[in-house]
């Protein structure tokens, strides 16, 4: 089989290289990729991101089947495009992708279906946003209703922080959020106690096949400190999903959510990702859904998985999600994420990485924002560049594997957190 995944970040190098695994997988295309894609033998770039061009090459190239990585392919609505050209692809709709491409949509749909979720107001302007945090006061969450690459949601403290990222999402747009139609707004809501955890499913209309869970870590400092990004680092399994909470998260938030989408008139097909706050009473509620899998989450979900993925994939775009089963690894995967000096408002790019540790069975240096210059050095390319993942028996010997990885590269500014993992650990 000729297979395309579309993206150039972690997750893509991610999904790309557990494909070419498959006995099935003849060719696994990435589009655009990045420099670890680049460097790999059994992987070719190809330097495309419209998704007309993407669509028209695929078809040319007889390409079997596509798989989208990032979100701002799937709000474009490739899926659309390529299955009215008649390719296979996995994936929603433009329609269904809304519930990660509007925070706003997302919460009126977990409102009208009685999906747990937190408390929340959206606003269009700033001054009754401001009066709104005023009335009620901190911590509270702001949620930029539209997509920013992970990084568009401030969890408050005080009400100064609420301001001011109000001020970004809606004044001046820091953080650089792609609008939908409605315009620039926010969602505001009620701040949750707990836990949180990544929730990732294939679904493929009606049928659901839960992935191996999994906790990542937003803060980009130590200690859960500083401001949010788009994750820098992740482990699998998570303990806060115990069995009692898997089976209440499938109960009340996955199944119904599949249930509803399909009665609305906008079945959803592909990976759908529930961000959960599990509180300490082990109610589980939902901040966010994401459209596809997250980043870095799917580095160590994937290196955990036994099953071949292609001919899950295939049954997935087929509606018999409900005949396949996934085989694990039991051990404990761990990716921490090297992100370049500046990273997340103002990365720096284009410095040299002039070292990497070799990758194993049992240990991926997942690349990112990295890419080829014109004289073939690796360089950095975006915030987050890599993410060193790793096996190990228990939390503690992943971890010791992932920052043994760390150590290995040699990156100018580059900065990481020394504590991914630090949840698991503290549950012994």
């Amino acid at each position: 089989m000729r297979i395309l995944v579309v993206g150039g970040g972690g997750r893509e190098h991610a999904l790309a290289w557990k494909l070419a695994q498959s006995p099935q997988a003849a060719q696994v295309f990435v589009a655009p990729g990045n420099g670890g894609t680049a460097r790999d033998p059994r992987l070719t770039n190809v330097p495309l991101s419209d998704v007309a061009a993407l669509r028209d090459w695929a078809r040319e190239q007889r390409i079997d089947l596509t798989v989208v990585g990032p979100e701002a392919p799937l709000a474009a609505g490739i899926v659309d495009a390529f299955r009215a050209a008649g390719l296979r692809i996995f994936g929603p709709t433009q329609a269904a992708a809304r519930l990660e491409s509007s925070k706003a949509f997302a919460k009126a749909f977990m409102q009208r279906h009685g999906i747990p979720t937190a408390a929340h107001e959206t606003f269009a302007h700033a001054a009754a946003a401001h009066a709104y945090v005023e009335r009620v006061g901190a911590p509270i969450v702001v949620k930029a209703d539209g997509l920013a690459a992970g990084k568009g949601v401030v969890v408050a403290m005080t009400a100064a922080e609420a301001h001011e990222a109000i001020d970004f999402m809606l004044l001046d747009n820091r953080l650089g959020v792609q609008h939908n139609a409605e315009g620039a707004r926010v969602v505001i809501e009620s701040y949750l106690e707990g836990e949180e955890a990544s929730f990732i499913v294939l679904v493929d209309g009606e049928h659901v096949l839960p992935l191996a869970t999994s906790q990542d870590h937003k803060r980009l400092l130590d200690g859960d400190a500083g401001p949010n990004t788009g994750g820098m680092g992740a482990y699998s399994p998570a303990p806060v999903v115990t069995p009692e909470v898997h089976a209440r998260v499938m109960r009340d938030i996955i199944e119904p959510t599949v249930r509803a989408m399909a009665a609305e008139g906008t079945p959803y097909t592909g990976f759908l990702y529930a961000g959960l706050m599990i509180a300490p009473d082990g109610t589980p509620r939902t901040l966010e859904f994401n459209c596809r899998m997250g980043d870095p989450e799917t580095q160590p979900i994937l290196m955990r998985l036994r099953s071949d993925l292609v001919p899950v994939l295939l049954a997935a775009t087929e509606g018999r999600l409900d005949q396949v089963t996934l085989q694990w690894d039991e051990r404990v995967a761990l990716g921490v994420v090297v992100a370049a000096e500046g990273y997340p408002l103002n990365p720096r790019k284009g410095d040299v990485i002039e070292a990497l540790p070799a990758d194993g069975d049992d240990a991926m240096v997942f690349h990112a924002g990295t890419a080829l210059d014109a004289t073939g050095r690796l360089v950095a390319s975006g915030g987050r560049v890599l993410c060193c993942t790793a096996l190990g028996t228990d939390v503690a010997a992943a971890r010791a594997r992932a920052y043994a990885l760390v150590d290995g590269v040699r990156l100018a500014g580059m900065q990481y957190r020394r504590d991914i993992g630090h949840r698991a650990l503290a549950r012994g």
